[in-house]
């Protein structure tokens, strides 16, 4: 199938919210990864959605300029090629994306995307990320206002993160506090500046405590349950029924996050869950190990040729695939979107 159109995009997250079942976001950096992360999708039987960061884009555009621009482009079009043999709905996301960086990344690939609607065709990414944590409420809602109105005229979702999440990713941090809790007030803030639907559809990545990066067990305390009273907060406010979800949530910081609350996530509304690095551990080890295993091979030890098929990058990148892979797959499994894709 190909890239996700518009439609299916949000057929896929209303499915989610109904089913109660979140797709993984995955990021890549390159297109073996993106080949990784299709190839997880598809073993899953389950649609997903695939992203790159702003370090992902820089990575992606070369060494030699470093173009955000250019790297993103370049792997959406690879992408729009080769996910038609996958069988899944994949969705193009942008991740987060602060004020510093808007007009080098998100906002010239809205300008593609909108071109590309004029012309009568789809957008090239379905969804783009406005992480404004750093700032002001007032300002970071500001700003997703001007980004929303234009989104929607390009049949594109935004994503928006109204709290901090802690840790670091892509040079946005946070340190690890009481401001990792978005508050009833912070989410009904943001359903006055950009509606619940009408003026676009977004992504809300509310904060209960997550953490990017690698983090042991006991060192964060994540509050998923918090979504909920953010849900029934609104619901109120707006004269909602009771037990609706006005929120389409997104969970960051979920690398390491038990079954419990996940599922807890879930439940309250979680339809996107981003999963880097442990994506990035699972791609990296196979290929460590083959390293250690293989030294002599892949080196000229002592004045030895070395062997070319160990350390022919094909040979230890398919163990790589593989791996990553196999834990988009478990990724799948622990948000519930196995066998659930879109036929």
């Amino acid at each position: 199938m190909p890239i996700a159109t518009p439609e299916v995009y949000n057929e896929m997250l209303d499915r989610a919210k109904a089913g109660k079942f979140a797709y993984p976001a995955i990021n890549v950096t390159s297109s073996q990864t993106l080949h990784a992360a299709l190839r997880g999708f598809a073993e899953a039987e389950s649609d997903g959605i695939v992203q790159i960061s702003t370090g992902g884009a820089e990575f992606l555009g070369g060494q030699h300029k470093k173009e955000m621009v250019t790297g993103a482009v370049a792997l959406a079009e690879f992408a729009h090629i080769v996910a038609e043999k996958y069988d899944v709905n994949i969705a193009l996301h942008t991740d987060h994306c602060p004020k510093d960086k808007l007009d080098g990344y998100v906002r010239p690939l809205l300008a593609i995307s909108e071109e590309r609607v004029k012309g009568g065709r789809n957008p090239l990414f379905q969804s783009h990320m406005w992480d404004g944590s750093a700032e002001t409420l007032a300002d970071n809602l500001g700003i997703a206002q001007e980004l929303l109105e234009r989104a929607r005229a390009a049949k594109i979702i935004l994503e928006v993160e109204i709290t901090p999440t802690g840790g670091e990713e892509d040079g946005v941090s946070h340190e690890i506090n009481d401001s990792l809790y978005t508050t009833v007030d912070d989410a009904i803030r943001t359903a006055e500046a950009l509606g619940l639907g009408e003026k676009g559809r977004y992504l809300l990545a509310a904060s209960f405590g997550n953490v990017h990066g690698v983090y042991k067990p006991g060192n964060v305390v994540l509050r998923p349950e918090l979504l909920k009273e953010l849900n029934e907060g609104t619901a109120a406010k707006y004269g909602k029924p009771a037990g609706s979800q006005p929120f389409d949530f997104v969970f960051h910081g979920g690398s390491g996050s038990s079954p419990e609350e996940i599922l807890t996530a879930l439940e309250n509304g979680v339809v996107k869950m981003n999963i880097d690095t442990d994506t990035q551990y699972a791609f990296t080890r196979p290929v460590v190990d083959h390293m250690f295993r293989n030294y002599d091979g892949v080196l000229k030890v002592d004045g030895e040729v070395g062997s070319k098929s160990t350390y022919d990058p094909r040979t230890w990148g398919k163990l790589a695939e593989a791996s990553m892979a196999a834990r988009v797959l478990e990724a799948c499994q622990n948000l519930r979107s196995t066998g659930t894709k879109i036929k």
